[in-house]
C-alpha cells in the first residue's frame, strides 16, 4: 500500500499465525531483491478495538508509531472484512481513532504532540525538536528542492549528543499562511521517504506554534508530489493527520 508515497507491506495477522523475523522483514522490504517497502505491518487481534497495529521499519526493527501506515492499515481493515467507516485500534500501547472519507482519504487522529524542543543547534542548523508519536528534529530553509537531504538527514539522525536514541529530521519550507514543503529523513529505512505522516504532524504543529502558519488546516507538500492536511486546535491536543491511502498491488511472497 502507498499512503501519499510512503510504501508498506500490509498483512493480515488477525489468526496469529505469521511470525516474522527481523531479517525475513528486512528481506521482505528490499527495493531490489524483495518486494520493497518502507516499513511492514501486521494487522493483529485486539480484545478491545478493532483490531491492533504492529509496525516494522524497512531495517526489520520494531517502531514508533507510523502515521501515514496508521492511515493505511485503516483502509486494509476496511478491504479484509471490516466493514465500516470508523475504527479505533492500538498502537504501541496507545488508541488511535481513525475514519475512511467520502473522498476516499483516510483521517487519523493522532496522540498529543509532546516533548517539544525550542530552538538548538546540531550539525551546524538551527534545529526543533518534537514527538508525534515518533521523534522528529524541524529545519526550515528557504529551498528544500535544493538541499542533500540524504547527507545532512543521515548526520543529524546520528547526533548522539542530541538525538541519543536518534531521530527522523524534517526539512520545511513554508510557502504561505497555510502551505509547507516537506522533505523527511527517516530514522530505520535510513533514507529519504516520499512522505512521512509523524513528520508532516511534526513539522505542522511546530509551524504553528513559530507562528510559521496561521490556519488550523495545514496543507503539505511531500516528496512524491502530493498533498498531505493536518488538522489541528490551538491547545493541539486534537490534531488530525489526512491523506490518500491506495492498495498499490496484492500477492502472495515465499518467506
Amino acid at each position: 500500500m502507498s499512503g501519499a508515497g510512503n510504501d508498506f507491506i500490509v498483512i493480515d495477522n488477525r489468526s496469529g499465525a505469521i511470525a516474522l523475523s527481523e531479517s525475513d522483514i528486512r528481506r521482505l522490504c528490499a527495493r531490489r531483491t524483495g518486494i520493497g517497502a518502507d516499513g511492514l505491518m501486521l494487522m493483529e487481534h485486539s480484545a478491545q478495538h478493532d483490531f491492533a497495529m504492529r509496525y516494522f521499519n524497512a531495517d526489520g526493527k520494531p517502531s514508533s508509531m507510523c502515521g501515514n501506515g496508521g492511515r493505511c492499515i485503516t483502509r486494509f481493515a476496511y478491504l479484509s472484512g471490516i466493514e465500516k467507516t470508523h475504527f479505533s485500534f492500538e498502537a504501541n500501547g496507545e488508541t488511535y481513532f481513525s475514519e475512511i472519507l467520502d473522498s476516499g482519504r483516510v483521517k487519523l487522529k493522532m496522540q498529543p504532540p509532546k516533548a517539544f524542543r525550542n530552538a538548538f543547534e546540531v550539525e551546524g542548523v538551527k534545529s526543533f525538536f518534537i514527538d508525534t508519536g515518533s521523534p522528529h528534529a524541524v529545519v526550515y530553509a528557504n529551498d528544500v528542492a535544493s538541499l542533500n537531504v540524504v547527507e545532512l538527514g543521515r548526520r543529524i539522525r546520528h547526533n548522539r549528543e542530541h538525538f541519543p536514541e536518534g531521530t527522523n529530521v524534517n526539512f520545511v519550507e513554508p510557502l504561505s499562511e497555510n502551505r509547507l514543503r516537506i522533505r523527511t529523513f527517516e530514522r530505520g529505512v535510513e533514507d529519504e521517504t516520499l512522505a512521512c505522516g509523524t513528520g508532516c504532524v511534526a513539522a505542522a504543529v511546530v509551524s504553528y506554534k513559530l507562528g510559521k502558519v496561521h490556519t488550523h488546516h495545514i496543507l503539505l507538500t511531500v516528496q512524491s508530489g502530493e498533498t498531505i492536511e493536518v488538522e489541528l486546535d490551538d491547545a493541539l491536543q486534537n490534531v488530525y493527520l489526512i491523506g490518500s491511502a491506495d492498495v498499490v498491488f496484492t500477492g502472495t511472497v515465499w518467506v
